[in-house]
């Protein structure tokens, strides 16, 4: 059975957009957390990310970007992990959207 993340092969798929673009701050921040996380600290393993990211109701997935996708799998490792909590994480995004 073919899940959401399943692309290849896929017909009505369409072409991967292969065009290069800035990334927004916050997309950098999120891919030097996955190093920091997974190489520097040995906090997450590869194949976590990839369960995590997998985990993504396919509703979900299919509007998130690349990486919303990631960020979403960090906190739920991070969670799991019990590093945080769902409220913790919620507490700091309300504290950073303040003016």
């Amino acid at each position: 059975m073919r899940h959401v993340h399943d692309r290849g092969g896929w017909p009505d798929a369409g072409p991967v957009d292969r065009a290069e673009h800035d990334y927004a701050i916050w997309e950098k921040r999120t891919d030097a957390m996955m190093r920091i996380f997974t190489r520097d600290q040995h906090l997450f393993r590869v194949d976590e990310l990839r369960r995590a990211i997998e985990s993504i109701p396919p509703r979900d997935y299919e509007t998130m970007t690349y990486y919303e996708r990631w960020i979403t799998a960090i906190e739920t490792l991070l969670i799991e992990k019990g590093l945080l909590t769902r409220a913790e994480i919620d507490q700091q995004v309300a504290a950073m959207a303040q003016p």
